[in-house]
């Protein structure tokens, strides 16, 4: 069987920032390749370093910070060597765009909604006037908008804010990306508006045949969506499977307290489950395995020394210490065990 080539591959990214004086590691020698065609969720809990990884991609790293070494490899091209902004702008938007949360702060308050998505087909496109106006309005009725034409006219405000998601969408999506890049795109909206969205940006990728990268820490989003799922924790990714590989057999300790935390696993007058303590202090130097502090499943090896991957399949692959040969045999926690065996149940239904 031939084997797949990445359409992006990130190899022992190391991003760092200079706060106070102060150095910050929010991504330690972070690996990832993405699949043409594919819809990769990349999860964590908030500060895990997903937003700032994938910004990487395109270069919107804040001014204080930088990539300070490994590559980040498309189209033949070591993009993390990027420096200038003239070249970010062959990538940015145009090869790669991305959705952000807050569509609010996204858009300009100031400028109406058809002459924003019209500026960036304009800027990555080079279609001017007329023509370039048309392709906005037809970009609105493509995200849903109705009445596309007087839409185009008014301003972010008299948009709800799933309308403004979709203008956002649209916005992104305006010169046909190659990978579109969605951070916590639903994050702010009730949940029929969020499978409205959802199903937006899938039907949006097939029709322009896009490779999605979703930033979520809601993990009933990724059971709907994609195909593989990445765990991050303290900038680094540390459980990378098929979206079954992670929910049927998860083999890292942080993947199982994630699914371990999911409200429908909870049970009426018992506390949900929670994950013990907090994560590291990223200014200081990480010994070991960043997670072990927090993992009941700690060897003493895990504050020694950071596990390398195993290999489960070929297709899923884990840093933990537990999957070494010599390591003793430790059961799934009960609530794994329980949602595999419902997901089984729903399977058959």
């Amino acid at each position: 069987m031939e084997e797949r080539k990445p359409i992006l591959s990130a190899q022992d990214i190391e991003i760092e920032f200079t706060l106070r004086g102060r150095k910050l590691k929010p991504i330690r020698k972070c690996s990832l390749d993405l699949y043409e065609g594919e819809t990769l969720a990349i999860v964590g809990e908030s500060g895990s370093g997903k937003s700032v990884f994938t910004k990487s991609f395109i270069g919107m790293l804040d001014n204080n910070g930088g990539i300070k070494s490994g590559s980040i490899m498309f189209e033949g091209v070591d993009i993390a060597k990027y420096t200038k902004e003239a070249d970010w702008l062959k990538i940015r938007g145009k090869k790669i765009a991305m959705v952000f949360q807050d569509p609010m702060t996204s858009l300009n308050p100031l400028k109406v909604i058809g002459e924003q998505i019209r500026e960036v087909i304009e800027l990555h496109q080079g279609i001017k006037g007329e023509e370039s106006k048309e392709l906005a309005i037809q970009m609105l009725e493509k995200v849903g908008i109705t009445d596309p034409r007087n839409r185009y006219n008014q301003y972010p405000h008299q948009f709800s804010g799933g309308m403004r998601q979709r203008v956002v969408i649209a916005i992104a999506a305006a010169c046909y990306p190659q990978i579109l890049i969605c951070d916590e795109p639903t994050t702010a909206l009730d949940v029929t508006i969020q499978a409205q969205i959802l199903d937006l940006i899938r039907n949006l990728q097939k029709e322009m045949g896009m490779t999605v990268i979703y930033i979520t820490h809601d993990l009933g989003v990724v059971a709907n969506v994609a195909d593989r799922v990445a765990v991050m924790y303290a900038g680094e990714i540390v459980e990378v499977g098929k979206v079954e590989e992670i929910f049927y057999d998860a083999q890292h300790p942080y993947t199982w307290a994630l699914l371990s935390s999911l409200p429908q696993l909870g049970v009426k007058g018992e506390p949900l489950a929670t994950i013990d303590g907090t994560p590291p202090n990223l200014y200081n130097e990480i010994k070991g395995d960043a997670f072990a502090p927090r993992n009941r499943h700690a060897l003493k090896i895990d504050f020694i020394e950071n596990p390398p991957y195993f290999n489960v399949t070929e297709t899923h692959k884990a840093k933990t210490w537990l999957l070494d040969p010599r390591a003793p045999k430790v059961e799934h926690p009960h609530a794994i065990q329980k949602l595999r065996a419902r997901l089984k149940r729903e399977g058959n239904q």
